[in-house]
């Protein structure tokens, strides 16, 4: 598998490993990420796309290998992750942001103006007082990525974040999504859909029973994948 040119990345994994028991989930993985493109990894049900992601989001301990992080100006790589069910604090969805400010340690002098910018931003400044686990789905998911919005997060990863909405929620997050890579935020996103894989996609990951076996500029990969495994799936051969 011939890995995308990356002159300087933000992460790179070298001979990734995870096992649940005896079982191998993932396996020999190796690849690198830039700070400057959206990346959409693909995949059928159980590939391993998931897992994966905890990965290198450190969720997981690793069995084998190293994710390596290549911090800006020295400093730790800030990460956030928002999952397919978004989960909500018993609270207001501004308290929910300014929780997540204060774990992150950001000065309090600065809690109020970025919870109410991500709001914004999100298109969720009128809700927010409104308990936040009476919005509807698209709308707590919308507050999620306002919560890692608010830490200014190096790398987000997006782990099908649209999978349960319907058209017009999932087009709302995704406009969420793209205002966070505008500001400078590397997205890392898992998705079933073929379509926003297409509108999302800088370069595609894609997954086969734990290793990775294209990664490949998404235009390249929706002309003509080069795996036999990504081609069955693009045909809807595989589930």
């Amino acid at each position: 598998m011939a890995d995308a040119i990356i002159a300087t990345p933000l992460l790179r994994v070298d001979n990734l490993g995870y096992a649940s028991g005896a079982t191998r989930i993932i396996g020999g993985v190796s690849f690198a990420l830039n700070a400057g493109s959206r990346t959409v990894v693909l995949g059928a049900n159980g590939a391993g796309k998931s897992v994966l992601m905890r990965l290198l989001h450190g969720l997981l301990p690793l069995a084998s290998g190293r994710v390596e992080w290549f911090a800006p100006n020295g400093r730790p790589v800030v990460q956030a992750m928002v999952f397919q069910r978004a989960v909500m604090l018993r609270r207001s969805a501004l308290a929910n942001v300014l929780y997540a400010l204060t774990l992150s340690h950001i000065p309090p002098t600065d809690h109020g103006a970025r919870a109410f910018e991500a709001l914004r931003r999100a298109g969720l400044e009128e809700l927010a007082e409104r308990p936040a686990r009476v919005l509807s789905g698209g709308e707590q998911q919308r507050l999620a990525l306002a919560r890692a919005w608010a830490i200014r997060p190096d790398v987000l990863f997006l782990d099908e974040p649209t999978a349960s909405l319907d058209p017009a929620a999932t087009r709302d997050v995704e406009t969420a999504i793209l205002g966070i890579e505008q500001d400078g935020t590397k997205i890392v996103m898992t998705t079933h859909n073929l379509g926003q894989a297409r509108r999302l996609a800088d370069e595609i990951l894609f997954v086969d029973e734990g290793t990775v076996t294209e990664h490949t500029p998404a235009a390249e990969f929706f002309r003509q994948p080069r795996s036999p495994e990504a081609a069955q799936f693009m045909e809807g051969e595989l589930p």
